[in-house]
This record gives C-alpha cells, sequence and structure tokens, in this order.
C-alpha cells in the first residue's frame, strides 16, 4: 500500500468516521488485511476481556467508550499488565474531539484535535510496515574543537614550514599527542586540565621553551618508572600503548601558538567530543587536497547510523526487546556481543568502527540492565565487548594512526559510561591493543589477512569506500580496478567503490559476512550496473536493505553534498528487506540493482529498439575548432557584408539552445561550396578549419581536411524530428522534449528522432518515461544522461491499440497547444517544478492516464507502480535475453 493511498484512506474514514467501528476502519486505511480486521471486530483476535477496549497482539490498544479525560486514560493504558505483555505497537484513547496516541517502540507521542488525525496520518505508517528512521545530530562541540584546533595548526605552520612528508607526518603526530592530552586532561585520565595548566604554569610565555617541555613530557608519558622524573612530570601518569613510543620532533611555538594551545584545553570541554571529530578535524586542518587523492571520506554520526543500523544494530535492539523477561535469552545475546567483528576496509580515521563499537557498548549496558531488572547477577563484571573485535584497512599511515588513538579514546568514554551505571570498569590506562588497523590499499590486501573470517563467525563489513569515476582515478588507482575486475567487459568504465563491492562479495562468499557500503548512487544507474551486479549477485548474494539516493553532507569544512546510496547485502535468505526512502522504511519482496523492488534484471546496451520506436541518433559533429559555429551577432555580421550568404546559415541547436531558447547558428556548406566560398568571412572560416584539421596528431582528423567544407559527422535529418536533450536536470518530472524543422541543425548535444510521430512525443515526455531514466540512466554530477543505446532503445512500450494511439495525439495536442501560449518561457521554465504553467502540468497528467492505461495501470498510480511496471514488461520483452 502507497502512502497517497493510506493519506486519502484516513481522509475519507474521518469524514464518515462511526465511533463502534473507527477502530477497524483505521485499521483497514493502513492495509490491515480485511480478513484480520474482520476477525477482530468478531472478538476472535481481540485479546482484551473489557468490551470497551479493543486490544489486538503487536499491533494496538484502542479505547473510545465513555471516555471524558482520554489523556488520563491513554496514561493509565500505558501502564496496564496487558501491554507489557502483548506489546501493542500503538495504544490510542479518543473521544472524537480530542485523539491521543503512543508509539511503544518509538515512545513517541499524538496529542491532537480528533479533526487533525488526517494530517498526523504517518504516525500510523509502521502498520504499512513503514518506519520512520530515527535522526541523529552531529554535536556542536566537535564543530567547534575543529576549527580551533585548525587555527591553532595554522599557526603551527606558520612558524614550522612543512619542506616534506617526513615533516608533515612528525607534525601529524605531534597534533594526535596533543588531541590525546586534550582528551585525558577532560575525561579523568589525567586530573582535571592537568595538561593545560601545566604548561601555563611551566613554560615561558613567549613560547621559547614550549617544545622542550612537551618533547620532555612525551618521554614521560612513555615511561613506567618515575625516577628521576622532574617534579613538574610526577603527577603524569604511565600511557603506553605506543602512542608516545617514538622520538618525533615537536614544532617550535611562540607566543600566540602558545596561548592558542593552552586555550584549546582550557577553554573546550574535549569530554564532549565524539571520537569521530578526527574525521572531521583532518578534512579541516590537513591538507584537503591530500585528503582527497589518498581517498579519506568523513562520514556524519547520522549516515553511519544509516549504514550500521540496517546492517546490524537494529536486529541485535529486535533482539533485545523480543528477550526481555528471558534471561537465558538475554545471556546469549550479551555473549554474542563478544564475539562479533566489525571490519571497515576504507576506515580513515576511523569513524565507523568508533560509533559501531560505541553503540555495541550501550546496547551491552541495555542487556545488563534487563539482565538486573530480572535479580540475575551475570558473570561479568566487566565489558565483554574488546577493541581487538574491530577491524580496519586505510591507505594513509597517519589515518590509521588516528584511528587507532580514537578508538582508545571511545574506549575510555564508555568506560566512564559504563561505571556510572554499574560501578565497576576497567581501568583505561595503562593502553591495551586497540583495533586492529592495518595500513596498506584495501583495493590489494588480502582482506582474510587482515580480519580472518570463518563461516561460523559473525561479522559485518561497513563503510564509505573512496568513490572516484572512471575518468578521475589516478593511474595506480585505476590499476587496482583492472587487478580486481580482471578481464571483465566494462570494467574500466566503472567507479573506484565498485572494487570494494567485489572484494566484499569475495570475503562473504564462503563465510557468514553482511556487508553495507556508501555509494555514489553511479553504482546502480546506467551502464555500471550490468558490468558490477551479475558479478555480486552470482556469488549468492542479495540486497537486503537500500537507502535510495540522498545528499550526504557532514559538519567537516568545505563540505560538498554528494548524491549517494546505501546498499547492503547478505546471503540469498527468507528474511524481510527494506527499502529506506526520505526517512520511511517500506518492506520489499526483492530489491534488483537498481534498488527498485521488482525482479533482477540487467540492462544492457541494445543497437537496436527493443520496442516499436523509431531509430534515434545523436545530431550532427562540426569537429571544426569552434569555426562554424557561431552567435546570433555572427551570423548577422555575415548576412551584412554577403547579403546572398543566408542559403548557408542555419539555426543550430544543442541541449542548452533547445532547453533555454539561445540562439545560435551554423555554417552549413553541403551545396554550392563555389558560391559560399565568395563570401570573405566563410572563406575565412572554411580555411581555418581546413588548417585546423590539417594540423591535426590524429590521422581520423587530418583526412577529413580534404571535405573541409563538411561536418565531421553529419547525421542532419531531412524530414522533420523531435530533439531529445543529452543531459536534463533532475528536479525535472517530465523530460522536456520539440519537434523541430528539418532547416534547424541538431548538433551532437541532442539526439534526433526523424519522422517522430504524436505517440512517439507522448511516451518520451511522460512520467513512465522519466521514471525509466531516474532508474536506469547514469548521471553528470546533478542532470540525468540521456542514452540512445541504454534508455531509448531499452524503452519497453506495450502493444498500443487504436483506441490508445488516439488518446496519446489528443493529450500530445494539448501539450503543445499549452505551451505555445505559454511561447515567452523556455523549455527549461516550463519544465521547472516551480515555474511549471498549472495547464501544462495538467496536460501532462492527462497524457500520463493514456501512458498508465496502455502499461494496465488504473486508480492513483504512483511512481513505484509505474516502474514496477516497466521492469515487468522489459522482463517479459527480453526473457533474459543479453544486447550488445
Amino acid at each position: 500500500m502507497h502512502i497517497a493511498q493510506i493519506a486519502e484512506g484516513v481522509r475519507n474514514l474521518l469524514l464518515h468516521a462511526k465511533p463502534e467501528t473507527f477502530i477497524y476502519d483505521l485499521l483497514t486505511a493502513y492495509g490491515k488485511p480485511k480478513a484480520s480486521v474482520t476477525r477482530l471486530q468478531a472478538g476472535e483476535y481481540n485479546i482484551s476481556k473489557d468490551k470497551d477496549y479493543v486490544l489486538w497482539k503487536s499491533n494496538v490498544y484502542f479505547t473510545h467508550s465513555g471516555i471524558h479525560q482520554p489523556a488520563q486514560i491513554l496514561e493509565q493504558m500505558k501502564q496496564a499488565d496487558q501491554v507489557k505483555k502483548h506489546k501493542p505497537r500503538f495504544i490510542i484513547a479518543t473521544n472524537f474531539d480530542k485523539f491521543y496516541a503512543y508509539d511503544t517502540k518509538t515512545e513517541e507521542s499524538l496529542d491532537i484535535a480528533f479533526v487533525e488525525l488526517a494530517s498526523k496520518f504517518d504516525f500510523f505508517l509502521p502498520w504499512a510496515g513503514m518506519e520512520k528512521s530515527k535522526q541523529t545530530q552531529d554535536s556542536p562541540a566537535d564543530v567547534k574543537a575543529a576549527e580551533k584546533m585548525a587555527k591553532l595548526y595554522d599557526l603551527i605552520l606558520e612558524q614550522n614550514p612543512v619542506q616534506n612528508d617526513e615533516q608533515r607526518h612528525s607534525l601529524n603526530v605531534f597534533l594526535s599527542r596533543l588531541l590525546f592530552c586534550y582528551f585525558a586532561e577532560d575525561t579523568t585520565i589525567f586530573e582535571a586540565k592537568l595538561f593545560s595548566k601545566s604548561i601555563e604554569s611551566h613554560t615561558s610565555a613567549d613560547g621559547s621553551d614550549l617544545a622542550e617541555y612537551l618533547q620532555g613530557l612525551f618521554k614521560v608519558l612513555d615511561e613506567e618508572s618515575r625516577d628521576g622524573t622532574p617534579s613538574y612530570y610526577e603527577k603524569f601518569p604511565y600511557v603506553n600503548g605506543g602512542l608516545f613510543e617514538k622520538h618525533v620532533p615537536v614544532p617550535a611555538f611562540n607566543k600566540r601558538s602558545r596561548e592558542l594551545l593552552i586555550r584549546c584545553g582550557l577553554d573546550l570541554d574535549w569530554s564532549e567530543i565524539n571520537p569521530d571529530i578526527f574525521g572531521s578535524m583532518f578534512q579541516a586542518v590537513v591538507d584537503v587536497e591530500q585528503r582527497g587523492n589518498m581517498g579519506m571520506h568523513y562520514t556524519s554520526y547520522q549516515n553511519i547510523m544509516k549504514v550500521a543500523g540496517p546492517l546490524f544494530l537494529d536486529a541485535l535492539h529486535e533482539d533485545l526487546d523480543s528477550h526481555r523477561g528471558n534471561a537465558k535469552k538475554l545471556e546469549e545475546l550479551l555473549s554474542r556481543l563478544t564475539k562479533i567483528k566489525i571490519f571497515d576496509p576504507a576506515c580513515g580515521s576511523g569513524n565507523f568502527l568508533i560509533i559501531t563499537y560505541k553503540e555495541l557498548r550501550k546496547l551491552e549496558m541495555e542487556i545488563l540492565e534487563a539482565l538486573a531488572a530480572l535479580n540475575q547477577q551475570h558473570s561479568f563484571s566487566l565489558s565483554g565487548i574488546r577493541l581487538s573485535q574491530f577491524y580496519g584497512i586505510e591507505l594513509d599511515d597517519f589515518a590509521s594512526e588516528i584511528a587507532t588513538l580514537a578508538l582508545w579514546l571511545a574506549e575510555h568514554q564508555m568506560n566512564v559510561i559504563f561505571y556510572a551505571r554499574f560501578k565497576t570498569t576497567s581501568p583505561t590506562l595503562p593502553l591495551k591493543p586497540s583495533g586492529n588497523v592495518k595500513c596498506g590499499n584495501a583495493a590489494r590486501t588480502p582482506w582474510q589477512s587482515v580480519c580472518p573470517a570463518h563461516n561460523d563467525e559473525e561479522i559485518y563489513v561497513l563503510g564509505n569506500p573512496p568513490y572516484l569515476g572512471a575518468r578521475q582515478q589516478s593511474s595506480e588507482q585505476k590499476t587496482d580496478v583492472e587487478l580486481s575486475f580482471s578481464k571483465i567487459q566494462g570494467s574500466g568504465d566503472l567507479d573506484y567503490i565498485a572494487v570494494w563491492f567485489l572484494k566484499a562479495a569475495e570475503y562473504a562468499e564462503k563465510t557468514n559476512v553482511r556487508f553495507a557500503f556508501v555509494s555514489t548512487n553511479s553504482l546502480t544507474q546506467g551502464v555500471q550496473v550490468a558490468i558490477l551486479w551479475p558479478l555480486l549477485f552470482g556469488k549468492g548474494l542479495e540486497i537486503f536493505f537500500c537507502h535510495l539516493s540522498f545528499k550526504w553532507e557532514n559538519s567537516a569544512k568545505k563540505n560538498a553534498a554528494v548524491i549517494c546510496v546505501i546498499v547492503g547485502l547478505r546471503h540469498v535468505s527468507q528474511e524481510d528487506k527494506f527499502i529506506f526512502d526520505d526517512g520511511l522504511r517500506k518492506k520489499a519482496k526483492n530489491i534488483n540493482a537498481y534498488l527498485a523492488d521488482a525482479e533482477n534484471l540487467f540492462i544492457y546496451p541494445r543497437k537496436t529498439g527493443l520496442s516499436a520506436l523509431p531509430p534515434i541518433n545523436y545530431g550532427s559533429f562540426a569537429l571544426d575548432d569552434g569555426n562554424y559555429t557561431l552567435t546570433a551577432n555572427e551570423a548577422s555580421a555575415i548576412r551584412q557584408e554577403c547579403p546572398t550568404a543566408s542559403k548557408f546559415l542555419r539555426p543550430f541547436i544543442g541541449a542548452r539552445e533547445l532547453l533555454h531558447g539561445e540562439e545560435r547558428y551554423c555554417l552549413w556548406l553541403k551545396d554550392n561550396l563555389e558560391e559560399a566560398l565568395k563570401c570573405r568571412p566563410i572563406r575565412m572560416r572554411y580555411e581555418k578549419v581546413k588548417t585546423w584539421r590539417s594540423n591535426s596528431d590524429r590521422a581520423t582528423t587530418k583526412k577529413l581536411a580534404a571535405t573541409s567544407h563538411l561536418f565531421a559527422e553529419i547525421r542532419q535529418p531531412t524530414q522533420n524530428y523531435l530533439a531529445v536533450p543529452t543531459v536534463s536536470s533532475e528536479r525535472r518530472k517530465y523530460l522536456p522534449i520539440e519537434f523541430l524543422q528539418s532547416e534547424v541543425v541538431a548538433s551532437n548535444q541532442i539526439y534526433v528522432v526523424p519522422n517522430a510521430t504524436p505517440i512517439v512525443f507522448g511516451l518520451l515526455a511522460s512520467r513512465f518515461h522519466m521514471i525509466w531514466i531516474e532508474a536506469v540512466g547514469g548521471k553528470l554530477k546533478n542532470d540525468y544522461r540521456y542514452s540512445s543505446a541504454l534508455l531509448y532503445n531499452n524503452f519497453p512500450v506495450p502493444v498500443l491499440n487504436d483506441s490508445i494511439k488516439k488518446k496519446l495525439t489528443v493529450a500530445v495536442g494539448k501539450i503543445l497547444t499549452v505551451r505555445e501560449s505559454y511561447s515567452e518561457m523556455t523549455l527549461a521554465k516550463l519544465y521547472d517544478p516551480d515555474l511549471m504553467p498549472p495547464e501544462l502540468l495538467d496536460a501532462h497528467l492527462e497524457l500520463d492516464s493514456v501512458v498508465e492505461s496502455a502499461y494496465g495501470l488504473t486508480g492513483d498510480v504512483t511512481d513505484e507502480d509505474r516502474l514496477t511496471a516497466i521492469f515487468k514488461l522489459y522482463t517479459k520483452m527480453t526473457k533474459g535475453t543479453i544486447h550488445a
């Protein structure tokens, strides 16, 4: 059932609400099976022994009869023993004037007037299998700390210019030690503000002796014995763990940098800092370009949870909820947590490892509290979750050090919380072995050598690997792709992140591994789908959850919004599958490689059309060094000098001219060259083209010098044609296309369909075709790229009877008539969702209705319905065949 249908059903219910049937009608509006609702109404499913209440196990606890104070009644219902036993998702009390409800899972409440229920219909969407995902926020303290550290880093660099990689590495190691000391003095590892106050008290105000002081301190922190230690270092404890083991030069300081170093400690409360700050900070502090090249990414807590939640955390929490009251099951779940392995093969500074570690520690504490509620004393007096359960690979050696450090800090934070709850915990110092983070190239490192996986182990692989499209990859990265995909045809077109998907699939093939990555959506669109996904599915894997395209942003400096998806894979299973879209979770029967709830299929480029559509081709290509294309002013100047030259000037249309109404011309010298060359400006342009082609390094271009008066590739229709732009904004709901006369020369930036009928126009201008483009087509930044081989030639069109053809022709006529009445607006404006005239939208909706009937759809049709129908027809028409 779709959201629009649910909303409409609730609205209709409010118009004719009857107290005696209201709850049954409400459940039906959310798609609950009519047979089940009927049995509930008959009393078979109603567990309540009170005739004024309805209690349906796992679903609802409801009352309305004789209520004068529904708010108080709701509170009483929440405390009822029946709620604890039968766990209804929602508790509702209403007198049909006021409406109160409570979600027992999310603990959210609804307090509204009864007539407002339609506007709050989304509260009950879980009845329809759609969960609202929890939104989490990054701590503002993280951002504040990053900003301050960036300023300190800049001041240090002013006095200590970096000349080589070794010096930069030394500076970065110093920074990591500094971070540890800040954190330690605010989290009871050191005495409160010991580090900052010691610097303030024991070093000169001009900063001249600060480097020497810090060098001595770092040496002391690595020594267990305090014999002979200067008195001003005696309060500092032994740290160990390798953090201060190596001798690394400490930078020089002046008055300003010393003061800021002290202020960073005294003014910030580092106990509030989430250890995933380090990813953000190094994006803001360390060279941004270097980070981009090395493939390091910072992912916010919110987006990490979009991966880790559906991958494994949500299921663990559900197990806890279902096991409450059962000590044996809770003990088993607790033991299970100590054996789980988490592996991030592109871990950067450890964001995913840190967050998942902390979430598992939180869950462990919840289980211990659930056991305590049963008066059970668990054998663990301390946390059983260890940092050694966490694994990572990172290309940048310093980032891998930071990941190790951050895991230590996260462990201490969680130990503090554990102590506050249970009055016992492990001491933080001396530091113990941290996570298994290895420095190396994950694209070439055998993953089994980093995180050994056996069939009986519970292992989750997750992360945010580097994206990099095929054209942005370095030579080394291209080699990574070649080595991973060997001789797979087309692998040179794959994004770099495809390597991680393939290696994860190979890693999971003979084990119990599940994995999920953040990825650009290009892996699930365009030509890459048919290259990558047959390999993954061929290893017995399936997509069991995904987040549809969303803009990924973080709190780091200079962040850029990237259109991402999240895809999780496992071995084929009968367990539930979920699609997340704009905060809502929905069950799916199957999730294919295009992230649609439809059968698995792979769409390959075709040279000829699958359906009875006329052939399509690019427009003409000049290859003229810009000499045969002219602005309106340049064309006018030629006409003034040579009045007879108009016959050689033709309107020239590419995607930009088509969409934005820009005026451009070209010299079309196909006929009567001798006459054309009598015109001086035409002759000059002709000679420039001839010279440029003759001097080309490319043999094919040089050969074209013999026909320098012609475009290099001529595909101009001799009849009127339909123009289709090669790119179109993702914001548009419809593809903006136009009929053009044969005198208008089409450039290679548009596709042309000669002799296209209104029927072809109607099919391509429909919402159906745009849905096809969105699902299957690739993107150029935020624009859809149209493809003749992938989109047009594969577009499945049903057999159209005469009635449908007639209706299509009429509907297209209305669209063209409306567009003509707004002739002052460009196609770009006409199809801008914010500017589209209502009459044009109505005309398109009428067209959509006709196309929907052609595909066998009726009633309220959603985009999901359209895509399902398209994929179903495509599967039927191709029957699994592959076309080159």
